[in-house]
């Protein structure tokens, strides 16, 4: 593959909601290119950027893969990106990576979910936007109907560029509203230019007239040549329409049917070439050495400065990265230095990404992807520069984990992989998190969603051969007392020999919360020596750990040892060790114990229409709303709930709210659990603990 400077060079996003054709496009466009020898489908595991055993074997994208093609004397970088929400990170980092989206749509469902979604996060990033209307030959396919629904959501910006010529199993191709001529696929996916076909030639004069007026509307001059000569030619429009692109006063529609027969496709690629910004559009911001931003045109002898936006971990090629450069030159065989780790990372050959297949390239220029293979600390949202003019871009926010799960090896022998392999994924997934909970000891993963976490554990399985179990994690409760208490602690044995002899006498207080535990040594006149107050200390916190009604740690109270006794000779700090723990038995029988439940802070985005239902169930789960905050079109809803209520309220916010909304949670304080919620969890945990007695026997 040949180099191209920058201008002739377009990274697009290609993004949606799932099952829309996103993938089987970009196969498309790379068969129509001649980038790949045979059109490669979902199906049959054959799509080039589908080319992970888990997206084969389930027929989804998963992760974000680049696949790069010729046309037209231009480098077409291609970002095919997941279409679920639970990888909405995978499309996050695609964005980061492009300088404009293609929003594909299906001519049948019309806007949907991840539509709006992925509208979103292009106009987070601010990338100029096309919508591709896909499968347009699919019964009750209805493109006038699906541009309603565009320009209701989105604004009058969506305006055609072409209109379908038919529809459902008539549809056969498109008409050219810039130039007014009609692209006639036939049934061998050859695409022929003619006139328009009579019967369309009214509707794509009026759509004709709506796009010259929406494009005069953004330059005085061409406003004025369009009120005397009542028209625009192609000359005119192009230079106006590819501006007003770029500066997202207009986004362009246009329509296609990229299966079998891939129509509509060659347009698709000419209108990226004629039509998107090129990659050096956009200037990059970035963080120098002495922490001020410097603004870096896209030159390819500038300073390097490149940003991973994809590590994939390959059980045979080793860990792959993907980077875009927007400033400078990355050379095979070249150092150079990762400003977020402060490491230098020696480069071995360099190649331009086609799916799965790399092609070795000598360079890679400003404004275009490229991959590195084995780089041993560099990850997703790292910057690579140069070390004597090192740069840094700022990261970028990848959503945080809505669900997690408690994993145990499947096999004993398994236990030491485990987090080698988590770390591998997490790697690769950048909204996937693991680590060890201090308060129940267990090894949690988290991710966007139960499918997300599931999908994960059988990546692990097949990459790093560790299989795990999966839990719902245990709710971390805690106990503590509600009143003061005096309390005595005596641990007397004869034996033969040495006896075992201590005395201690204790006084309990509750505490506020989270002031966990406190012991006061008020020992005065000698009753114990002071060799023994730590043992005391020690039986205590040994025994608090185990709780006393579940078993949960006992917190948030205080220990004054104020008096005691002991012997010359059986003394010991053994048999004071027992003594506290029995004086701490001895203080919860009298100081009413009881159960805390762990208060999160929960914050939950959806549309308004949902917020009724939202609030209602919430409340439902002992939640206590705390105020709405207004973000778009979209409401906040703040509120503390239990943790133990939140466990399944992923799914259950993606029904209410048919999977537009998102939340976010993370622990706000604990509160007492209701006296009857309470006497069913000491009930439970009496049988857990006696089972797990039973077993140790």
């Amino acid at each position: 593959m040949k180099q191209y400077p920058a201008t002739a060079i377009r990274n697009v996003a290609v993004a949606g909601h799932n099952g829309v054709g996103k993938t089987t496009l970009v196969s498309a466009l790379l068969h129509e290119a001649g980038a790949v020898n045979r059109f490669g489908r979902v199906d049959d595991g054959s799509a080039p950027t589908d080319f992970d055993p888990e997206e084969i074997e389930r027929k989804i994208s998963i992760g974000l893969a680049v696949a790069a093609l010729e046309w037209k004397k231009h480098k077409i970088n291609l970002i095919d990106t997941p279409g679920y929400g639970i990888f909405t990170a995978e499309m996050i980092c695609a964005m980061r990576a492009a300088d404009a989206a293609i929003i594909v749509v299906d001519a049948v469902a019309g806007v949907e979910v991840q539509t709006e979604k992925a509208w979103q996060v292009a106009e987070e990033f601010g990338l100029p936007k096309m919508i591709v209307v896909n499968r347009m030959d699919r019964e009750n396919a209805d493109g006038g109907r699906v541009m309603d629904q565009l320009q209701t959501k989105f604004g009058r910006s969506c305006v055609c560029v072409e209109a379908p010529i038919g529809k459902e199993k008539g549809f056969r191709g498109a008409i050219d509203l810039i130039g007014m001529k009609g692209f006639l696929t036939d049934d061998s996916g050859k695409t022929i230019e003619g006139p328009i076909p009579e019967e369309f030639a009214a509707d794509a004069s009026t759509l004709h007239e709506a796009l010259v007026e929406m494009v005069a509307e953004g330059d005085d001059a061409l406003m004025e040549t369009f009120f005397s000569q009542g028209n625009l030619t192609e000359e005119q429009m192009l230079p106006a329409l590819r501006n007003a692109i770029r500066d997202r006063k207009i986004v362009p529609v246009l329509f296609a049917a990229a299966g079998d027969h891939e129509r509509g496709v060659e347009k698709i690629l000419d209108e990226i070439v004629d039509l998107l910004p090129g990659a050096d559009s956009f200037p990059a911001a970035a963080i120098g050495r002495d922490g001020k931003t410097d603004v870096l045109t896209c030159d390819p002898s500038g300073p390097v400065a490149a940003i991973v936006f994809k590590t994939i971990s390959d059980p045979f090629t080793g860990r792959l990265t993907l980077f875009r450069v927007h400033s400078g030159t990355v050379r095979a065989d070249g150092t150079y230095w990762n400003a977020n780790r402060e490491v230098a990372e020696r480069f071995g050959p360099v190649f331009s990404p086609l799916g799965k297949q790399m092609i070795t390239v000598p360079e890679v220029p400003a404004g275009d992807i490229g991959v590195i293979a084995k780089l041993k600390e560099t990850l997703t949202g790292d910057t690579l520069s140069a070390k004597e003019k090192p740069y840094r871009f700022p990261a970028v926010a990848i959503p945080e984990p809505a669900i997690s799960f408690s994993i145990e090896p499947k096999s004993k022998g398994d236990e030491d992989k485990i987090s080698i392999a988590l770390a591998k994924l997490t790697e690769e997934d950048p909204s996937l998190k693991f680590h060890r909970d201090a308060d129940t000891s267990e090894l949690l993963l988290s991710g966007a969603g139960q499918l997300h976490v599931e999908i994960a554990v059988a990546r692990m399985k097949r990459k790093s051969n560790v299989e795990v179990i999966l839990h719902p994690p245990k709710v971390p409760y805690r106990e503590t007392i509600t009143r003061p208490a005096e309390a005595h602690g005596r641990h007397k044995k004869q034996t033969g020999g040495h006896g075992q002899f201590a005395d201690c006498k204790i006084r309990v207080k509750p505490l506020p919360r989270g002031s966990d535990f406190e012991f006061v040594d008020d020992i005065f006149g000698g009753s114990i020596p002071r060799n023994y107050i730590p043992a005391v200390e020690k039986g205590i916190q040994d025994t608090r750990k185990k709780g006393y009604l579940a078993g949960y740690p006992m917190v948030d109270f205080r220990v004054e040892l104020f008096d005691g006794q002991y012997h010359d000779v059986d003394s010991s700090e053994m048999a004071f060790k027992i003594a506290g723990s029995l004086a701490y038995k001895d203080a919860m029988e009298k100081a009413k114990p009881t159960i805390l439940e762990p208060i999160m802070k929960v914050g939950v985005r959806a549309p308004q229409e949902y917020m009724g239902d939202l609030m209602g169930d919430l409340t439902s789960r002992r939640g206590r709303p705390s105020g709405m905050d207004q973000i778009g079109d979209d409401a906040v809803v703040k509120a503390e709930v239990p943790l133990s209520e939140m466990l399944s309220y992923s799914a259950v916010l993606r029904s209410l709210t048919q999977g537009r909304g998102s939340f976010t949670m993370e622990l706000s304080h604990y509160e007492e659990l209701p006296r009857p919620l309470q006497e069913k969890l000491i009930a439970e945990r009496a049988k857990v603990l006696h089972k797990a007695d039973a077993e140790a026997e």
